[in-house]
C-alpha cells in the first residue's frame, strides 16, 4: 500500500472524514450513553517526526545485497514508511501509534515487480535469518501483519505492484487476477469487461486480494456472492520450500483440499501472489431497501424464512434494537419543510407500533441482478417480512446506507481523539443457538466495559451474513478509556467476550481470522491434533520459520 497522503495514525487517507455537522443528536446522545465529561478534550496524534523508532537493525553488507537483488528504488527504510507498516488497523494498534509508540517496526519494506523477485527475496531471507511479513492493506484488525517481539531483523514484503488482471475466462466465468490489487482496482479492471467479484468488505477501499483469501475475508454482499472461499478456485502461493500452484478447476476429489488448507494461511506459509477468482456478470441493478420489526426475534425469523425458504438476498443486515438508536443518533437534523415531514414519519411509525431509538430492529435488505428477476424476488421478500412483522421503509434507507458503506471505519478516529474506546468482534453460530449467543455475547462485553472503569458502555451488534444454517453476530463497542490503560482496558473487554463467545458455542472468527489476538483460543477451537497438524504444515511449508511469525501458529 503505497499512498502519499495515508492516515498512517488511523484509517484511510487524509481528505476523507466521517462528516458530523448536521447530526445535531450525535455527541449529546453519545455523552449520555457513556456518560462522557460534558467538556470532550482532543488528543490529536503524536507528529511523525516525533515517534521514537529504534534504526533499521539491517546493516549496510545486508541493505546493499538487498538492493542488489530487488533493486534499490523498491527497498525503503525511510520513516513514514516503516510506520506505516508498522502495525494494522485494531483499536491496540492506533491507541499505540497515536501515541508514537511503536515497539516492533520492520527494518526496512520492498516493494517486489513479480513473482520471481518473492522467490528470490525469501530465499535470500531464510539464508539470513531475516522474517518476512506479506502486506496488502494493512487493514487487520487481529495483529497479523505487526513484526514480532525481539532481535530478529523483519523485513515487510508490500504487494502493491502485483494489481494486474492477468486474464478472463468470460465462458467459464474465472478471472486470473495479482494478489496485491485492491478492491477498487479489482472492481475496476472487471467491470471493463462486464464482471464483478461481489467482495465488499468495510476496508474494500484499502485492503486486497491477497488479504482477503489469506484471512478468509467476508464482504458486505457475501450473503448472495459468497465468501472469499467460495470464490477463489485456485490459487498461487511462494513458499520458502518452492512454489505451490493448486489446479484451476471447479471441483476435485484428490483428498483434503489443498487449496482450503492455503486459503486463511494469514502469510505464515507464504506469500499469495495471484489467485483464479469466480466471478459473476455486473447486475443490472441493485435494489436495497429497509424495514423495521418490533423485535430483533421477528427479524430473526424473517431472515431465516428467507434463507431456508427463499429468495436468498444478496446483502441481510439485521441491527439490535442499540444499533438501530445508534443509526438514528446519526442521522442529519433537517429544519423547516423537511423537519415536519421527519416528525410526520416519527408519528406514523409510532402509530404502528414501532421507534427507531426504542425497541424496534433496523433490516437493511437487498437483491442484485436483472432487472426483471430483482423484482419477483422483491415481491416475494416484502411478503416474508411483512408476514413477520416487518414494516417497509423503502429504497431511501437502503441508498442512505450506501452512501456511506465506507465511511464509519473514520468516525473511530474521531472518537479515539475525545478518549472513547470503540472496536468490533464477529462470530457465527446456527440458528437454533443465536439469540443465546447474542445475549450472553452482549452481556458479557458490557459487563467488562464496566468492571475495567469505561463507563456504562453500549454495544450495537448486527446479523451481518447468513446462511441457511445460521448467522453471523457483528458488534462494535464502546466505552470511557481509562488513561493510560487502554491497551489493558481494551484486552480485557476482548477477553471476556471472547470467553463468552466460545462458551456459547459461536465461532472464534466468523471473517477476521486469527492473526495474533485470537492465538490463545486457537488450541480451544482446534484442538491438540488441530494445532499439531498446523504446525506440521508450518514446517513443510516454511521449515526456517521466516514467514510472519507469530501469527495464525
Amino acid at each position: 500500500m503505497d499512498i502519499p497522503n495515508l492516515r498512517w495514525w488511523g484509517w484511510g487517507t487524509l481528505d476523507e472524514t466521517y462528516p458530523l455537522e448536521g447530526r445535531l443528536r450525535f455527541w449529546p446522545t453519545l455523552q449520555a450513553w457513556l456518560e462522557l465529561p460534558d467538556e470532550l478534550t482532543e488528543r490529536p496524534p503524536i507528529p511523525l517526526e516525533e515517534i521514537d523508532l529504534h534504526p533499521s537493525r539491517l546493516d549496510d553488507p545486508v541493505l546493499t545485497s538487498l538492493c542488489r537483488l530487488l533493486g534499490e528504488e523498491v527497498v525503503r527504510t525511510d520513516r513514514r514508511t516503516r510506520v506505516e507498516h508498522a502495525c494494522g488497523k485494531a483499536y491496540r494498534d492506533l491507541v499505540r501509534v497515536r501515541a508514537g509508540v511503536i515497539p516492533n517496526p520492520p527494518d526496512a519494506v520492498v516493494y517486489p515487480a513479480d513473482e520471481g523477485q518473492i522467490a528470490a527475496l525469501l530465499a535470500w531471507a531464510a539464508d539470513r535469518d531475516i522474517a518476512i511479513i506479506p502486506f496488502g492493506g494493512g487493514s487487520t484488525v487481529l495483529g497479523a501483519v505487526e513484526p514480532a517481539p525481539g532481535d530478529r531483523p523483519t523485513i515487510t514484503l508490500d504487494m502493491a505492484r502485483l494489481d494486474r488482471l492477468v486474464s478472463l475466462d468470460p465462458t467459464a466465468r474465472t478471472a486470473r487476477i495479482q494478489a496485491g490489487a485492491t478492491g477498487p482496482e479489482v472492481e475496476a479492471q472487471l467491470n471493463d469487461r462486464g464482471f464483478t467479484l461481489g467482495h465488499f468488505p468495510q476496508s474494500f477501499e484499502f485492503s486486497t486480494l491477497g488479504g482477503w483469501i489469506a484471512t478468509r475475508g467476508a464482504g458486505q454482499t457475501s450473503t448472495g456472492y459468497g465468501k472469499i472461499e467460495d470464490m477463489t478456485q485456485a490459487v498461487r502461493l511462494v513458499t520458502p520450500s518452492g512454489l505451490i500452484e493448486t489446479r484451476d478447476v471447479p471441483a476435485a476429489a484428490t483428498g483434503p483440499s489443498l487449496l482450503h488448507i492455503l486459503v486463511g494461511s494469514e502469510g505464515a506459509y507464504g506469500v499469495i501472489t495471484e489467485a483464479t477468482m469466480r466471478i459473476r456478470p455486473r447486475p443490472e441493478v441493485q435494489d436495497y431497501r429497509g424495514f423495521l420489526f418490533h423485535t430483533l426475534e421477528e427479524g430473526i425469523a424473517a431472515l431465516r424464512t428467507l434463507m431456508q425458504g427463499g429468495p436468498h438476498p444478496t446483502i441481510a443486515r439485521l441491527s439490535d434494537a442499540d444499533e438501530t438508536a445508534g443509526f438514528a443518533m446519526m442521522a442529519h437534523e433537517h429544519h423547516g419543510l423537511r423537519a415536519l415531514v421527519d416528525r410526520g414519519v416519527e408519528q406514523y411509525l409510532a402509530r404502528k407500533g414501532y421507534s427507531l431509538v426504542k425497541g424496534s430492529c433496523f433490516l437493511l435488505l437487498g437483491y442484485d441482478g436483472r432487472r426483471k428477476e430483482v423484482k419477483k424476488r422483491w415481491k416475494q421478500a416484502a411478503a416474508v417480512c411483512q408476514d413477520h412483522g416487518g414494516l417497509a421503509l423503502g429504497r431511501a434507507a437502503g441508498e442512505s446506507w450506501r452512501r456511506e458503506r465506507f465511511a464509519h471505519p473514520y468516525l473511530r478516529d474521531t472518537l479515539l481523539g475525545v478518549g472513547v474506546m470503540v472496536d468490533t468482534l464477529e462470530t457465527a453460530t446456527s440458528w437454533s443457538n443465536l439469540t443465546r449467543l447474542y445475549e450472553e455475547m452482549t452481556s458479557a462485553i458490557r459487563a467488562a466495559i464496566q468492571a475495567t472503569g469505561g463507563g456504562p458502555g453500549y454495544v450495537m451488534t448486527h446479523i451481518s451474513h447468513i446462511y441457511e444454517w445460521g448467522a453471523s453476530l457483528y458488534a462494535t463497542f464502546l466505552g470511557r478509556q481509562v488513561p493510560e490503560q487502554e491497551i489493558a482496558q481494551w484486552w480485557a473487554v476482548k477477553q471476556a467476550a471472547t470467553e463468552a463467545i466460545l462458551t456459547a458455542g459461536g465461532a472464534l472468527s466468523h471473517h477476521h481470522g486469527i492473526g495474533r489476538d485470537h492465538i490463545p483460543w486457537l488450541g480451544q477451537v482446534a484442538g491438540p491434533v488441530g494445532v499439531a497438524v498446523l504446525r506440521a504444515l508450518k514446517q513443510t511449508f516454511d521449515p526456517t520459520g521466516i514467514m510472519n511469525p507469530g501469527v495464525l501458529i
